[in-house]
């Protein structure tokens, strides 16, 4: 008989024991009874002497229960991953049931075997592949020439002839992954080449190897990277010197400095050590031009993981990690659960991006929980960006991080200038000053692009009755409505919650009902009518749905098949438009009042990241904010100054203010259709807080959203000058504050460093 700690997904802070006949492996999934319900679990400890265990843990050993059944008959989490996850449990205040189930592929988060599944495998047909392995350049036969007209299918057939490996007197029959192909280049080109029997489709059982052995160090030794000019020179140097050991560096480049070819050229020393790289981008649009670029540059197949995949698909990806079969995973926030048993480097891009920050469950950082775990591996860790957030850029310039500055613009590109409209007394044209319409028709006419960044979904976002004044708002969160006019509905952007457009105001009924402020669709419109002999293209999430929509737009834009540019913060994030050569950014007064400290820092990280999308290539480009506060002194030191100066200047600001990064915070909510409840669970942690020095608090008082889905919501804000003590104090608290929510029935949560206030 043994026993068996078990962290089983439930809101509880502990682990719980069953029995066994036979030792289990730690990290294996077991089935056990839970609450008259069966759950998946995770072994995280396993003991023979029940003295010991009755004596420390307290329990009646004889009440346990067996569990139902061994899922895996190894442990899928290693002793390290479950060690970063229970740190990740105790640092974030989650229970480490939940935390386990977090990082497990959904599909593990059933009963099914973890053993992996036939993957279907695309190679070229076996002539062709024999030519490839005996040195022979495939791409000048017949076949390929004849593609040449095709030039997706041309482009697949190059990359996967590229990836053939083997040597004379054998071909490699495993292929490449066909789902990887497919978020790649599409289904029809895969379709369209099996057809015509230059691919052939198999299946194939992955099974535990190295990626490296196929591959070897003269295929990266052979690859040939980009001139790099003294800046990435500087940085490349000094992250290869570190390679084998901890080291954080904060890579501060402005947009377009090259930071990617200083990626690839530190990847490719990693690589040739056989060693596995973890690169974590901020939004799935990223993910398909970030793989093309490197798959093109190594020749390897590389795993990709983020949200829009089926569960199946992150499931063969995990497993190919796991199994040391891929040496590059690019993924978004959650890949940096990713089992990679060679990990040798972490590189996160636009390392100052909110949707690193998990804003519910587990509320973790991705950022940090990287950095947590290069430090246990002991390899170095890139924050790439070129506006670092506060708390990076601080511990950069403390020394804590090493700091590499790119501040010139790869080739001969410019930066390009920002300049204020004032929109003041102006009349607007869909919300464009007759200014900001006529620069626009100057860069049209010499033919290059427009880009427009509004941060509104929609239509418009409030419809109102022009007799009564009423506004037609979400009942259950008090906010106006947006309305949709391609959906004619009305949609509030906090709950989701829809109802079909109103012919009638719901208060007086009648039929005057009219839209206040532009939205992505109503601009869309305009220009249409402003700019009748241009193709506008509108980007958000409503038009951008599927798979591979983005990805073909992105296309279309830079094959110039459209001259105005539309969007929201999906266009904001490391996209290479060569022929933008001006941005407008509508709006932006709206972050300068906001009740948040981090708001400008927000704003300012925005602006400079959009207006960074002009002028890119070899044309010049400006950038232009509409605005009603053009002396605004954060305008005023960005347009002059630049990100770099604000940022000093800000940390200076919070440092005088002993805000974060100089002392550290955690935010306590709580919700309830009864404010009141809701606010005394907070009141109760507060008190419990009273006498410890140290630490200090702010509330209750309303989330910046304060009603959402019928519940009132109230935060407590908690805050230390020392990590440390403020981590002691929430382990200390935790339980009660749980026990006392529950007796009332009101939901909380706990956001250690919190990165806003909604």
């Amino acid at each position: 008989m043994v026993f068996l700690a078990i962290a089983v997904p439930v809101p509880l802070r502990k682990t719980f024991h069953y029995t066994h006949t036979e030792p289990v492996a730690i990290g294996a999934r077991v089935l056990v009874s839970f609450a008259n319900r069966e759950l998946v679990g995770i072994v995280v400890e396993c003991q023979s002497d029940s003295a010991v265990l009755e004596a420390a843990e307290q329990i009646n050993l004889a009440k346990l229960k067996a569990i139902t059944s061994v899922l895996d008959a190894q442990g899928i989490f290693s002793e390290q991953w479950l060690g970063l996850l229970t740190w990740a449990s105790s640092y974030y205040q989650h229970p480490i049931g939940e935390v386990l189930q977090t990082a497990l592929p959904s599909a593990l988060r059933k009963s099914i075997s973890s053993a992996p599944k036939p993957q279907q495998v695309i190679q070229l047909n076996d002539t062709l592949q024999a030519l490839n392995v005996r040195g022979n350049d495939v791409t000048q036969t017949v076949d390929f020439i004849a593609l040449k007209r095709a030039p997706k299918q041309y482009a697949l057939a190059c990359y996967v002839a590229g990836h053939t490996q083997g040597d004379q007197q054998s071909v490699n029959v495993v292929g490449i992954n066909k789902a990887q192909l497919r978020q790649e280049f599409g289904t029809p080109a895969i379709n369209a080449l099996v057809k015509k029997d230059i691919f052939v489709e198999t299946s194939h059982v992955p099974t535990t190897g190295s990626w490296f052995t196929q591959t070897g160090a003269a295929h990266f030794q052979a690859i040939a990277g980009l001139s790099a000019n003294v800046e990435q020179s500087i940085a490349i140097t000094g992250i290869n010197s570190q390679l084998g050991q901890f080291g954080c560096f904060l890579l501060e480049g402005i947009t377009g400095s090259g930071k990617t070819e200083v990626y690839l050229q530190v990847i490719n020393q990693v690589l040739q050590r056989g060693q596995q790289v973890l690169i974590l981008v901020p939004e799935i649009g990223l993910t398909p031009q970030t793989v093309s670029r490197f798959a093109a540059r190594f020749g390897i197949s590389v795993g990709v993981l983020h949200s829009g995949l089926s569960d199946n698909e992150r499931l063969a990806v995990w497993q190919q990690a796991r199994l040391n079969q891929i040496g590059l995973v690019i993924g978004t926030r959650s890949a940096v659960f990713t089992p990679l048993p060679e990990l040798g480097m972490i590189i996160i891009d636009e390392e100052h991006d909110d949707s690193f920050k998990q804003q519910d469950g587990l509320r973790y950082h991705a950022r940090d929980v990287a950095i947590m775990l290069a430090q246990r591996q002991k390899i170095p860790i890139i924050l790439g960006t070129a506006t670092p957030v506060l708390e990076t850029l601080q511990r950069a310039i403390s020394g804590k991080f090493q700091h590499f500055v790119l501040a010139k613009r790869a080739g001969d590109a410019a930066i390009a200038p920002v300049n204020l409209i004032d929109i003041c007394q102006q009349p607007l044209t869909y919300g464009l000053a007759p200014t900001t319409i006529e620069v626009m028709q100057s860069h049209l006419a010499q033919g290059n692009q427009v880009l427009l960044f509004i941060n509104r979904r929609g239509f418009a976002p409030a419809v109102v009755c022009q007799q009564c004044g009423h506004v037609e708002d979400c009942r259950a969160c008090d906010k106006p409505m947006t309305y949709h006019k391609a959906q004619a509905r009305l949609v509030c952007h906090q709950c989701l919650a829809q109802a079909p457009a109103p012919h009638r105001c719901s208060a007086c009924g009648a039929t005057e009902l009219m839209t206040q402020g532009v939205g992505t669709e109503q601009l869309e419109q305009g220009l249409a009518e402003l700019f009748p002999q241009y193709s506008t293209i509108r980007i958000d999430s409503d038009s951008m749905r599927g798979k591979q929509t983005l990805a073909n737009t992105i296309e279309q834009i830079n094959q110039r098949e459209h001259q105005i540019l539309l969007g929201t913060q999906i266009l904001a994030k490391g996209h290479h438009f060569a022929h933008v050569t001006c941005v407008v950014i509508m709006d932006v007064d709206g972050a300068l009042f906001s009740a948040d400290f981090r708001a400008p820092e927000k704003l300012s990280q925005l602006i400079t990241q959009i207006s960074g999308r002009a002028g890119r290539a070899d044309k010049p480009g400006e950038t232009f904010l509409q605005t009603t506060q053009p002396g605004h002194p954060l305008l005023q030191d960005l347009v002059n100054n630049g990100y770099g100066h604000f940022a000093r200047f800000a940390l200076h600001e919070r440092e005088q203010a002993q805000l974060p990064p100089y002392s550290f915070q955690a935010v306590f909510r709580a919700e309830d259709e009864n404010p009141q409840r809701a606010i005394q669970v907070l009141q109760y942690a507060k008190q419990l807080l009273s006498n410890m020095s140290n630490i200090s608090t702010v509330g209750p008082v309303p989330c910046l959203i304060e009603k959402k889905q019928a519940r009132y919501r109230y935060m407590l804000i908690i805050q230390s000058p020392y990590r440390d003590l403020r981590q002691k104090v929430l382990a200390t608290i935790v339980d009660d504050c749980n026990e006392y929510a529950n007796k009332l029935r009101v939901r909380w949560s706990i956001d250690v460093d919190n990165i806003d206030f909604n």
